[in-house]
C-alpha cells in the first residue's frame, strides 16, 4: 500500500503541478524540472499518510453518492494538505499574511483536484491488488 500510495502521489501531482507550472504560469522547462525534482521528497513523505487519512475520512463519512464522495475527498485533502502547505511555506520563510493568502487561494486548487487524485488513487489501488485499510 505505501509503494501505491507514494508512486500515485509522485506521478499524478509531478504531471499535474509540471503541467501548470509550465502552461499556466509559464515557468521554463528546467525550472519545472527542478521543483518537480525538489518535491519529490515531499511526497515520499506525504503519500502514504494521506492515503491512510483519506482512507479514515472515508470510513468515517461513509460516502455512498458521487457527490458525498467528492465532499469526503475535499475534506480529506484540505485537512491534510494545507497544514502541510502551510509548514512548508513556514519553512521556506514565508510571513503569516502571505502563508494565509496562499492557503485561501490554494485551497479551491485543492478542492478541484481532490476528487480526480481520489479517483486515480482508487484505480491504482484496485489495479495493484490493494484496498484501504
Amino acid at each position: 500500500m505505501t509503494i501505491v500510495d507514494t508512486l500515485t502521489t509522485i506521478v499524478f501531482f509531478t504531471m499535474i503541478a509540471g503541467f501548470t507550472e509550465l502552461f499556466v504560469v509559464g515557468m521554463e522547462p528546467v525550472a519545472v524540472l527542478k521543483t518537480r525534482v525538489i518535491m519529490i521528497p515531499m511526497m515520499i513523505v506525504t503519500g502514504r499518510p494521506y492515503g491512510a487519512w483519506r482512507d479514515l475520512v472515508f470510513k468515517k463519512a461513509k460516502p455512498a453518492t458521487a457527490l458525498s464522495k467528492s465532499v469526503a475527498d475535499g475534506v480529506a485533502f484540505l485537512s491534510f494538505q494545507l497544514p502541510v502547505y502551510a509548514a512548508t511555506l513556514w519553512i521556506a520563510g514565508a510571513s503569516g499574511r502571505e502563508i494565509l493568502a496562499l492557503l485561501a487561494t490554494t485551497s479551491l486548487l485543492m478542492l478541484l483536484v481532490s476528487r480526480p487524485f481520489g479517483l486515480v488513487l482508487d484505480t491504482v489501488r484496485k489495479c495493484a491488488g490493494v484496498s484501504a485499510t
